[in-house]
């Protein structure tokens, strides 16, 4: 993981999933410097941008102490686009994932966070969220927004049990890794979200994941780890990532408001979900102030809190159904996109099982811009459903009155003729 990025970042607002310009917002995924953020594009509702700290994935494990990320002194006002995207307004009428309990690892989580207060159990040093990033993704996953409601997040009445899977710096650590997945079975989460991924395969981590995975949880984990910073020049192989990688685990990618991934992201295979994962807004650990966020563990945070709210609407379904009406609700593109509305609350009938052999998206992957399409994927496929069962009464009329004719059959009233 890198370094973070220093100063602000600038947030635009956007009105709808029309907020192209939204796409700058991706700065704190890729580190930048402020001084080429591009302060100077207007918001796409005309108003000015507004001025967020960015929220960090890792502390620059090259400094010689640790210095925690400091509290934001900024809040926001609006909700911002992943939330519209997301259709949470709509999506908390049905559900806040009440009664579901989500296991998030990563490098920890202030049980005393603004807006979480009294649904964090932190184990061990899980506590001490120094980086800060942990406690930015529990309020995506289960935060009530506080005096900014509709910046809450996927799950606001679900519980967060905070597992540290990195050292205090947020660099990962695999046998970190695996003590906290054995750790959130143990305490029968039924959601497992891994944050962090890890470039190795390990044994030890394999075993625990299908032990929970035995246990009944859902595990959800980041399909890649943050990309390095960039100017190295190196072209980076697709590869897989770990415990991403592990059969029946959720893998899932960050996009960008316009359905594309981030410019360097790590290429993989290992993708079964896309879902928002740049200029983010939530909180921190210290202070009640906001962060700009975005990555891959951004993307995974969004889609265990939709596993939370699917697990709370459907609490019969076992963890294989609850993965499969995830992806089988998603927007229709290269790789799926989270739809957390539809998970909740679509009918599913048995066409929505994956087909025998079904394998995840192939490199390369790219996922395409149905922002100004989604809505009426659905109304399109009614039309050609209706038209195509109309054509399909013609011709088997058609067929039927030659079969009768050829039997001697004559329409009533009709004489007949002596040869």
């Amino acid at each position: 993981m890198r370094p973070p990025a220093a100063g602000t970042t600038r947030l635009l607002y956007g009105a709808g999933l029309a907020a192209a310009l939204l796409l700058p917002a991706a700065a704190p995924a890729q580190a930048e410097p402020p001084s080429r953020t591009p302060a100077a594009l207007p918001a796409a509702d005309g108003a000015k941008g507004q001025e967020l700290p960015g929220m960090p994935t890792a502390l620059d494990p090259r400094a010689e102490a640790v210095v925690c990320t400091p509290a934001s002194k900024e809040k926001a006002k609006k909700q911002d686009w992943s939330r519209q995207r997301l259709d949470l307004d709509r999506l908390h009428r049905h559900t806040t994932g009440a009664g579901v309990t989500v296991a998030l690892i990563s490098t920890g989580v202030d049980p005393g966070a603004e807006g979480l207060d009294g649904r964090v159990t932190a184990r061990g040093e899980a506590a001490d969220d120094c980086v800060g990033q942990g406690t930015f993704l529990a309020g995506l996953i289960a935060g009530a927004g506080s005096t900014t409601p509709r910046l809450a997040g996927v799950a606001p009445g679900a519980k967060i049990l905070a597992l540290r899977g990195t050292d205090r710096r947020g660099q990962p650590d695999p046998a970190l890794v695996t003590a906290a997945v054995r750790a959130a079975t143990a305490a029968k989460a039924d959601v497992i979200a891994v944050a962090v991924a890890l470039p190795r395969k390990d044994a030890a981590l394999t075993r625990a994941v299908a032990e929970a995975r035995k246990a009944g949880a859902v595990v959800v984990a980041a399909a890649t780890p943050a990309p390095p910073s960039r100017g190295s020049g190196d072209e980076i192989p697709s590869r897989t990532y770990w415990p991403a990688g592990e059969p029946g685990v959720l893998a899932v990618a960050d996009m960008l408001p316009g359905g594309t991934r981030p410019d360097g992201a790590l290429p993989t295979g290992t993708v079964d979900l896309a879902a928002p994962g740049a200029g983010v807004v939530s909180g921190g650990p210290r202070g009640k102030g906001h962060y700009l966020g975005g990555g891959v563990a951004v993307a995974t945070a969004y889609a265990a809190g939709a596993v939370a709210a699917v697990r709370a609407t459907h609490p019969d379904d076992p963890a294989d159904a609850v993965t499969r009406r995830l992806t089988a609700t998603a927007y229709p593109a290269d790789i799926p996109q989270l739809d957390a509305y539809a998970a909740v609350t679509t009918v599913l009938g048995d066409s929505a099982a994956p087909a025998a052999g079904a394998e995840r998206a192939a490199e390369p992957v790219a996922v395409r811009d149905t922002s100004a399409t989604d809505r009426a994927t659905g109304r399109a496929t009614l039309f050609v459903l209706l038209g195509s069962a109309g054509v399909l009464s013609l011709l088997w009329a058609g067929f039927a009155l030659s079969r009768a004719r050829a039997r001697g059959w004559r329409p009533a009233g009709a004489g007949t003729t002596e040869g």
